[in-house]
């Protein structure tokens, strides 16, 4: 970090606490007609609470149907769905979704699914993500006449798709070329559920950096239902399968015939998976992209402890619960160190919309956390977080760490430095909020007041997770094989081995000119 600028930032301990965030958790299932799914849609958007915790919704619609039915609404699943709504809801397939707001305000309005009248009938979209050019497209729509009611992008997305593609007749939907047409006008990171009144269909961008999977159910009856899901963990909760990860630029169909598979777009970009999705956004039950969460970050820790060992006076190893946890087991056993728990999570802590004052601010890591003074107290303590952002989280934990009266604290990072914004649908829009853009290590462990501070390598992250492989699968068009355009490919073998890391390292997969200005 040498050469990087002084650091200005209001890092105090007065600020909220803060984590990073996800745009969102999407599903979709399509069930034989004989079931209702509108249960399994509210336990596997459950499972997807981690991904958005501002607003819930789902759509769904039998063959019969000529409206969807829909629920939407602010807050956690478990508040927006209960017993009585989800009695309204009846249908075999829909999709769903869980929200949290990185562009866009929080409001009803935003809530998703989107859903609108086409001249094909009804439409539903459910996104994850983040497009390009939003605003060029929303002048475009604008200047043809078409209202939008919402501030986010996924209107535009299912106002994109309505339109009939020029030279088709207009009561053939042609819903597979829309989408494929829609993939090839639009940049960005975006995984897509959509529903129509015979299909639910997945969609992932070419660079395939949001996560979607396919897993099936099979029912009772003997009958099979197909899930798409963000996570894998969507899919297990409602017992079911996972089948496979939906390919960048893939279109998959499921309808009455089954599940088909297109190429959405023909020549699918360089991959570039998030790698914070392994660091911290997924379930650690999650299988992504062939790995287990868990043991990523189990890996991770132990990567972390060969590149920044331990002092040798360290008495315990301790994790910021709950996705670090993994990480310190793995440095405490690489480091030969006893691995404790230091902290309690209050888990039921969650978003509200009582606004706390500012005596309650300067107490909200107090509500969150409550350390175990009797496994702290007199120890050398070192402390492992899978990330640092913007330095306000880490430092209120050391002083929740010192007023338990440990002899030193030293901190471990299971990622590198964050010195740049995101621009793929995550909440990191400027330089200016992050500490390690505008901060030196040593600053940094200042600021945070720790004993010693240390962050994983870029080199050692992708190391780990390059280690796993796409396995080979076939998909099928129509009864025609097509071959899977990984054919077991090394992630070794691709750029910065097949994963976005551009918070890390600045070099972005796609051209963020057009977007930094809005996101900014």
């Amino acid at each position: 970090m040498e050469g990087t600028k002084p650091c200005h930032l209001p890092v105090t301990f007065e600020e909220l606490e803060t984590k990073l965030t996800h745009e969102c958790g999407i599903i979709g299932i399509y069930g034989p007609k004989s079931k209702n799914i509108t249960r399994d849609l509210f336990f596997s958007l459950y499972a997807l609470q981690h991904r958005g915790q501002e607003g819930a919704g789902m759509a769904v619609v039998s063959k019969h149907d000529t409206l969807f039915h829909v629920i939407r609404g602010m807050g956690l699943v478990m508040q927006v769905f209960n017993e009585q709504n989800l009695e309204t809801l009846e249908g075999h397939l829909g999709i769903g979704h869980v929200r949290y707001s990185t562009f866009g305000a929080s409001s009803l309005t935003n809530a998703q699914p989107f859903v609108l009248q086409t001249t094909n009938g009804m439409l539903g979209v459910a996104h994850n993500g983040q497009i390009t050019l939003a605003n060029k497209f929303r002048k475009q729509l604008m200047e043809r006449g078409v209202g939008l009611f919402t501030s986010n992008d996924t209107e535009i997305v299912a106002q994109l798709l309505a339109v009939p593609l020029p030279g088709t007749v207009s009561s053939d939907p042609q819903w597979v070329e829309r989408i494929s047409n829609f993939m090839k006008q639009v940049e960005g990171a975006y995984a897509l559920t959509i529903l129509t009144q015979e299909a639910v269909y997945g969609v992932r961008d070419r660079y395939g950096n949001r996560p979607l999977c396919l897993g099936e159910i099979i029912n009772s009856d003997g009958t099979k239902s197909w899930v798409l899901a963000s996570e894998s963990c969507a899919i297990s909760t409602i017992g079911g399968r996972l089948v496979r990860d939906v390919e960048p630029g893939e279109i998959v169909r499921i309808g009455e015939d089954g599940v088909s598979s297109f190429r959405g777009i023909p020549n699918p970009s360089p991959r570039a998976f998030c790698v914070f999705e392994y660091v911290y956004f997924a379930r650690p039950d999650s299988i992504l992209e062939g790995s287990l969460v868990h043991k990523m970050r189990h890996e991770l820790g132990r990567q972390l402890a060969r590149e920044q060992p331990c002092p040798d006076n360290i008495d315990v190893v301790v994790g910021v619960p709950d996705s670090s946890i993994p990480m310190a087991i793995g440095y405490a056993l690489e480091s030969g160190k006893n691995f404790t728990e230091g902290l309690i999570k209050n888990r039921y802590i969650a978003r509200t919309f009582i606004q706390p004052n500012d005596v309650m601010r300067q107490k909200m890591v107090n509500l969150k956390y409550n350390p175990l003074e009797e496994n702290l107290k007199g120890k050398n303590v070192l402390l492992v977080d899978d990330s640092l952002v913007r330095g306000t989280t880490i430092r209120q934990l050391v002083l929740l760490f010192k007023s338990a009266k440990v002899k030193s604290l030293h901190v471990r990072i299971a990622s590198p430095p964050i010195t740049h914004p995101c621009y793929m649908g995550i909440d990191m829009k400027s330089e200016k909020e992050l500490v390690a853009a505008n901060a030196s290590v040593d600053e940094i462990c200042k600021i945070i007041e720790a004993d010693s501070l240390g962050y994983l390598s870029i080199e050692g992250l992708l190391a780990v997770c390059g280690e796993a492989s796409k396995p080979e699968h076939k998909a099928t068009k129509e009864g025609e094989e097509i071959e899977s355009p990984w054919k077991k490919q090394k992630l070794q073998q691709e750029k910065n081995k097949g994963f976005c890391s551009a918070c890390f390292t600045g070099d972005y997969p796609l051209d963020i000119e057009d977007i930094a200005d809005t996101c900014q």
